[in-house]
């Protein structure tokens, strides 16, 4: 982000927050304890933990790209009356972490989903788009930031769930047992959504997917041992790639025979279709989960759902390639 553009977000945020210096914690009329989550993989763990102990907020709205969100004086004001706020704790969600340090009134409790796991760091692919360049030459030339989409794993999930847990029983002793009643039995899902992906990959005769699109899934292909090729990772800010990189996809899906080319959500997918334009292969969503469409949030969609066909799509990308059809 330019100097001058950050240094003028701070500016604002510090007059907002002057104005706001009066608010106290849990001043919503309901009884429930405040929680505030920076978007939805917080929102949706949160939920299933607090059920009705908790009023909870999600900041970025449904439908929206995080990495283009920018907080409106109330959500400011939301974060520092928060008694526990969630958030990821990467670049795309800096502006949370210039409220914490601008501000003069702090949530009770912090949750920073990044903290809670051990990171690894985003990596430049063979092929893959870097900057705005092809290949492995710029890896670490400026030094590798975290890949922030720990949630992508179901056992980074568990670990993020037993932070809230913890998060929410400090701030709420009066609600304990109902908090972790409802992680037991939150994680007794994770723990299937662990056995789907472990047999998803197992089954398979192929150990390579295929992005023709950004990567945010690190934390998954690193959990359960298979490989990946993309276009760019997973918070480029490109979105054209060269031609270098599409043919190298293509050439990759065409001699591997792989049946399925990736995209994600809120894409336009155009790279993944001219790549299966090309090969015949099937061009398919894997859910990063990192948000959900108006629609679906309407709907109640949760992370588990996502994820649960996110492992029926990755069996299919890692089947058998010989009856690839569009």
């Amino acid at each position: 982000m330019c100097l001058w553009m950050r240094l003028g977000k701070i500016i604002i945020l510090m007059l907002i927050l002057v104005l706001s210096s009066c608010a106290s914690h849990n001043t919503d009329e309901s009884d429930g304890i405040n929680v505030v989550c920076s978007g939805f993989p917080a929102y949706d763990f949160a939920r299933n933990i607090a059920g009705d102990g908790a009023d909870i907020k999600m900041l970025i709205p449904p439908g929206t790209d995080i990495h283009s969100f920018d907080p409106k004086p109330a959500d400011i004001i939301a974060v520092e009356n928060a008694d526990v706020f969630i958030c990821v704790g990467g670049e795309s969600d800096e502006w949370a972490r210039d409220i914490l340090e601008s501000s003069e009134t702090k949530p009770g409790i912090v949750v920073s989903m990044i903290e809670c796991v051990d990171t690894l760091d985003e990596e430049i692919k063979e092929g893959m788009e870097a900057a705005g360049h092809s290949g492995e030459e710029e890896d670490h030339e400026h030094g590798a930031e975290a890949d922030e989409h720990v949630w992508t794993s179901p056992k980074n999930a568990q670990l993020i769930c037993e932070k809230i847990t913890e998060a929410l029983c400090a701030v709420d002793p009066v609600g304990e047992s109902l908090y972790r009643d409802n992680f037991l039995e939150y994680s007794k899902k994770l723990q299937n959504l662990d056995e789907e992906f472990k047999e998803a990959v197992s089954s398979g005769v192929r150990k390579t997917v295929i992005f023709g699109d950004r990567f945010p899934f690190r934390y998954l292909v690193e959990e359960y041992g298979f490989d990946y090729y993309a276009a760019f990772a997973g918070c480029a800010e490109l979105t054209e790639p060269s031609a270098k990189t599409v043919a190298f996809l293509i050439d990759i899906v065409k001699a591997e025979n792989i049946p399925v080319v990736f995209y994600v959500e809120f894409s336009n997918h155009k790279i993944c279709d001219t790549i299966s334009e090309e090969t015949g292969s099937k061009s398919m969503l894997l859910h990063s989960c990192h948000n959900v469409t108006k629609s679906e949030f309407e709907s109640g969609i949760g992370y588990v759902e996502i994820m649960q066909k996110n492992a029926q799509a990755l069996r299919e990308a890692l089947a058998d390639g010989t009856d690839k059809s569009n």
